[in-house]
């Protein structure tokens, strides 16, 4: 057992040195400092169960950037006479019997908002209060405290942008200096009987070769880290007029070499870049411009966006799922599981939509306006399946999947809530097209239609059998029919929606789970009857 004043910074998130409260406070004033990171097996053990390589809960892809963001943070660590600790098991359960053994004082960690580590820091808190240890837990891994918005507003989270930046108002620390460095931390003291390893790798995790092989490392552009984090925010800041101009509608879903956006979503999920620090950076490069666009649609609007999603994903239970999540518009949803299935291994027979598919599953990432294609076209645009199902899939391959915001932006595209114009669809043939005419991106993703002529590379089935036998690709073999006409599958998608709409405005929100089976048999019935005009002609009579 250590003997003086011990403290134990426990990391999830804020994966950095730069801009971290909460590893300052652990490391002021303590004769010892140790900085654990637990390897919970709910996240990172392999589950062969699920439909990707990866645990339970996360792809390879994610579990790799993670690995490579501890191993950032170690070597970090290192320079300034520490390590990073790493120990398996249950969190709670690690922690307690680290707080026990090692003497600690002051528990310090970063804030989080999500239910899972609202409950386990609750429980953490509640034993270190009753042992006498100081508990310190900063809200840095957004711009605002949740918390304090909602109280703002009455107890509430805003449900709309605009009513969220109202409130929101500008940052308390905004004209603060952040702390961007730490010339030394103290040692690590004794750690007992506690089992400390070293940053595994992923074949120490549990995996195999040939999951490896499917994760096909190579082709993932974005390595995980504080610095590579910073590295990438130092490259395009000083491009002023990028920054300055950048408009979120806008942007090219198709760029894959060079992404038309900035790729920092994954380095601010894990916290291995400051959002605080993001954001003093980009209000440097506008002070030093002319003019430049502004909230929502600016990269500081981005940010913001991110906390928006926050404040209202912590201030609404359930907002997970449908059932049971108040600002949730109540939709009978197919639960067809071979379209769901077709949309995730990217055999729509839409090659826009199944190249997107393909870059998420190989790189973990895709542009955003490609992310809204393909949640459109599976929710409320083609398919008609649950978000919730679509939600999961992105959950387990993003990179930068992130709990409030893939959620919010799943409830937004399938226009379950924040937004509701239902019948604006993306296209998945002319929305790639005006952005990538000659088909490059479908070329890269998709090889089996890399010499489809450029007339047909977004509609392949409408090319003559010739073509497509001198393009060695025959449709139906070796690359699928369509799973549904667009056109045909849109237009109902819009009715089913209009109807679910309905039914929610009549019963002011209060829709039951039978009142969904009796519309959902509705919808069926008037469907048959469309496409059976005879039934239809008796039923009148």
């Amino acid at each position: 057992m250590a003997t003086g004043s011990g403290s134990l910074m426990w990391f999830r998130k804020g994966l950095r040195i730069h801009d971290n409260p909460a590893l300052e406070r652990a490391s002021g004033a303590s004769s010892f400092l140790y900085p654990v990171f637990v390897i919970d097996p709910r996240y990172m053990a392999p589950d062969r169960r699920a439909f990707s390589p990866g645990s339970s809960l996360a792809g390879l892809n994610r579990i790799r950037f993670l690995l490579e963001s501890l191993s950032d943070l170690d070597s970090s660590l290192r320079k300034l006479g520490s390590r990073l600790l790493v120990l398996k098991g249950d969190p709670g359960e690690v922690l307690v019997r680290c707080l026990k053994e090692w003497n600690i004082n002051k528990l310090c960690f970063e804030y989080d908002t999500e239910p899972y580590y609202q409950s386990l820091d609750e429980k953490l808190k509640s034993f270190a209060s009753s042992a006498g240890i100081e508990t310190f837990s900063p809200v840095s891994h957004t711009l605002f405290n949740p918390a304090d918005i909602i109280e703002k507003n009455g107890g509430r989270p805003p449900l709309s942008y605009q009513s969220f930046v109202k409130l929101a108002g500008k940052p308390l620390w905004e004209s603060s200096t952040l702390n961007l460095s730490i010339s030394s931390l103290p040692p690590i003291g004794d750690v007992g009987s506690m089992e400390i390893s070293e940053v595994p790798t992923i074949i120490e995790l549990g995996y195999s070769d040939s999951e490896l092989n499917v994760l096909q490392v190579d082709e993932t552009p974005f390595r995980g880290g504080e610095s590579e984090a910073l590295k990438r925010l130092k490259e395009f800041l000083p491009n002023k007029a990028w920054v300055a101009n950048f408009e979120k509608p806008k942007g090219d879903p198709s760029a894959f070499d060079k992404p038309d956006t900035t790729v920092l979503s994954p380095y601010l999920k894990f916290g291995c870049l400051s959002s605080g620090y993001f954001y003093q950076c980009l209000n440097d490069v506008y002070r030093d411009v002319k003019k430049h666009t502004q909230p929502p649609v600016s990269l500081l609007g981005q940010l913001l966006w991110r906390d928006f999603f926050y404040t209202v994903a912590f201030g609404t239970p359930n907002f997970d799922r449908m059932k049971g999540n108040r600002i949730c518009k109540q939709i009978p949803w197919d639960e067809r599981d071979e379209l769901l299935a077709a949309w995730r291994e990217a055999r729509t027979g839409y090659p826009w939509i199944d190249a997107i598919m393909v870059q998420l599953k190989k790189w973990g990432w895709m542009h955003h306006l490609a992310r809204h294609c393909v949640a459109c076209f599976l929710t409320r645009g083609d398919l008609f399946v649950h978000w919730e199902k679509g939600r999961d899939v992105f959950e387990r391959l993003l990179i930068d999947s992130d709990w409030a915001i893939n959620n919010g932006n799943w409830l937004w595209l399938s226009c379950s809530s924040f937004f509701y114009q239902y019948n604006r669809i993306y296209s998945p043939i002319s929305f790639g097209k005006k952005y990538d005419p000659n088909g490059n991106y479908i070329r890269h993703f998709l090889p089996v239609l890399k010499d489809m002529p450029k007339e047909y590379i977004y509609e392949p089935w409408t090319a003559p059998l010739s073509v497509q036998t001198k393009a060695k690709c025959i449709i139906g073999r070796d690359y699928p029919k369509t799973v549904v006409g667009h056109d045909s599958a849109s237009k109902e998608c819009r009715r089913k929606m209009g109807e679910a709409y309905a039914l929610n405005q009549r019963l002011n929100g209060s829709v039951s789970e039978q009142d969904l089976k009796n519309l959902r048999r509705k919808l069926e019935e008037d469907r048959t009857e469309e496409v059976n005009p005879r039934t239809m002609k008796q039923k009148r009579i």
